[in-house]
């Protein structure tokens, strides 16, 4: 098979779908959050840096110290998902779907609680932070060579990948190059969308509900199909 064609082929596989589901969820996980909080981050963690550094300048520190939590609770994710990948997900490599269903399933019970108790809609940092540790969870789902081969999450680097890409197709190269990083980059923009027009008729800890449901969905797709049929992923 000639690399151009292999390649084609890829940007509409099994993986690439499950990318694509993975990264509307990161952006609805994302806009449940910015809607429904003060603003917190958990999708973008360079802004979640700037705050923390900025915050007190900016007179705005209990800002800064929620950040650098949500800084913290992301690195957990991401190295409980990659410890689990690496002890007990050998033979299920989008295992860290499991784990962002649990993070999300808390997150929905802590504020659903919290909800009722006081009948405030915003959610509170508490469930926010299991929320960011799903997230940084969910972004170890691709692993090849044991480094992340599809940052979910990672909006900046998706986009300076897609433009590399679209320079190499006016030099010459195949529409390939770019047009795998732009539908991930579709996916995340429509999940975002869907979480914006979501949360002007739901409150958050519906939101999150409705988010956890589709990640559990996806959690038993890739533990009893595409784990087993699709193809292997190096972690």
């Amino acid at each position: 098979m000639k690399p151009d064609l292999a390649r084609r082929k890829a940007l509409y596989n099994a993986e690439a779908r499950l990318s694509w589901v993975l990264a509307a969820l990161a952006g609805l996980i994302g806009a449940a959050a910015f809607m429904h909080t003060e603003g917190y981050f958990v999708t973008f963690m360079t802004g979640n840096t700037e705050r923390g550094v900025l915050g007190y300048f900016h007179g705005e520190p209990h800002l800064a110290i929620a950040a650098a939590l949500l800084l913290l609770s992301f690195l957990a994710g991401v190295v409980v998902a990659s410890w689990c990948r690496r002890r007990y997900w050998s033979g299920h490599p989008h295992g860290p779907t499991l784990l962002t269903t649990l993070s999300l399933a808390i997150a929905s019970l802590v504020d659903g609680i919290g909800y009722w108790a006081t009948n405030v809609t915003n959610i509170d940092l508490i469930p926010i932070l299991f929320v960011t540790f799903g997230v940084g969870a969910l972004n170890t789902s691709f692993v090849k060579d044991g480094e992340v081969s599809v940052p979910l999450s990672y909006v900046t680097g998706t986009l300076v990948k897609m433009a590399q890409g679209i320079e190499r197709h006016i030099s010459g190269g195949d529409y390939a190059d770019w047009l795998g990083y732009f539908l991930l980059y579709a996916a995340f923009c429509t999940g975002a969308l869907l979480g914006g027009l979501l949360s002007q008729i739901v409150a958050g800890w519906a939101m999150l509900i409705a988010a956890t449901v589709v990640c559990l969905i996806t959690t038993f797709y890739t533990y009893l199909h595409l784990d087993r049929h699709g193809p292997p992923a190096t972690s």
